[in-house]
């Protein structure tokens, strides 16, 4: 197992399991780790069952937290899964000033009359104009792409240009229908690392230009969504707006920028999300990919590649690439 890197606050959540045995909702204190599904009434069996009675399980978990009798595990002998299997994943894009900057200079054909100062100022009239007039831009992802913090990363032999996109997700507690912006973050749990890979080869479809984008085909690889190692409750995080987003590829940084870089925060996205959608206990908000991936840089990932991704105070996952069919 990676070595540990430990999250901010009294205790994290996680979903643990023991070498070759079943998953278990866990609550991380510190190198120790104690079984939810018997520690809790009503033997919750994943931690989706934990997020979904939030408000009535949360000042327990505090108090279970501080319970040095109970019967806790070391956490060095567990393996460390995804911390919750979400049914429903709520993908913000174009939501980094500088990303969606960095994008549109990199897309541009090579017939585009416009300087890169020219193309970057009218893309940043629009990202301004976008936030004025309050539209997110969000989209659905499959919760089949979510994968460990530490598993490998299966490279699609289809997949041309493989990246990385570390993004902070809000992870779901009660339901959520029609709130708004001041009520939105009271339907938050947590929050948690999440890397949504994109093969920016198929992201715009080439044979009907009007068609779009086909997120289907670039975001939903199997195992495109390394989440974790940690749900850490939203009390020990703070501000979702003041958060500091780094990914190193093979020990060197890529990413590396606040979350105040956010067009849109936690809040509006949730109550957006929400006058359409009803969001449910466990599901998964990614609010989007800071400046620095890889279609910025000249350098997609390939077999062997190392990922480390941390945001403050939500620990650290590491994903090794591997090629389809080298697994």
């Amino acid at each position: 197992m990676a070595t540990i890197t430990q999250p901010a606050g009294p205790f994290a959540l996680g979903t643990f399991c023991a070498s070759g045995g079943k998953p278990f909702p866990g609550l991380l204190v510190r190198d120790r780790v104690l079984d939810l599904s018997s520690a809790l009434d009503g033997a919750p069996t994943d931690m989706r069952a934990v997020v979904a009675r939030w408000e009535k399980t949360l000042p327990v978990l505090h108090a279970l937290a501080d319970d040095h009798a109970l019967d806790w595990r070391p956490l060095a002998g567990l393996e460390v899964h995804a911390p919750i299997e979400p049914r429903q994943i709520f993908q913000s894009g174009a939501n980094y000033r500088q990303h969606v900057i960095d994008l549109e200079v990199a897309h541009r054909s090579p017939d585009d009359p416009r300087t890169v100062e020219e193309a970057r100022a009218e893309i940043a009239a629009v990202m301004d104009r976008r936030a004025a007039e309050d539209l997110p831009y969000v989209f659905l992802g499959l919760p089949g792409t979510i994968a460990g913090p530490y598993d490998d990363v299966v490279l699609p032999d289809w997949a041309a240009q493989p990246d990385w996109e570390l993004e902070l997700a809000a992870v779901i507690a009660g339901p959520a229908y029609r709130v708004s912006v001041e009520e939105a973050l009271e339907h938050v749990a947590g929050y948690a690392i999440a890397n949504d890979l994109t093969d920016r080869a198929t992201v715009f479809r080439r044979d009907m230009k009007a068609i779009g984008t086909d997120w289907l085909r670039s975001k939903n690889a199997p195992g495109f969504t390394p989440l974790g190692p940690w749900l850490v409750p939203a009390g020990s995080i703070g501000d979702p707006g003041d958060l500091r987003v780094t990914l190193k590829l093979n020990g060197e940084t890529m990413q590396d920028e606040s979350t105040a870089d956010m067009l849109f925060g936690v809040a509006r996205l949730v109550s957006y999300i929400s006058q359409t959608a009803r969001l449910l206990p466990g599901d998964l908000v990614l609010t989007g990919s800071p400046a620095g991936n890889g279609i910025h840089w000249g350098r997609l990932l390939r077999d062997g590649d190392v990922m480390e991704g941390s945001i403050t105070g939500l620990g650290v996952q590491r994903t090794r690439c591997v090629a389809e069919g080298a697994a």
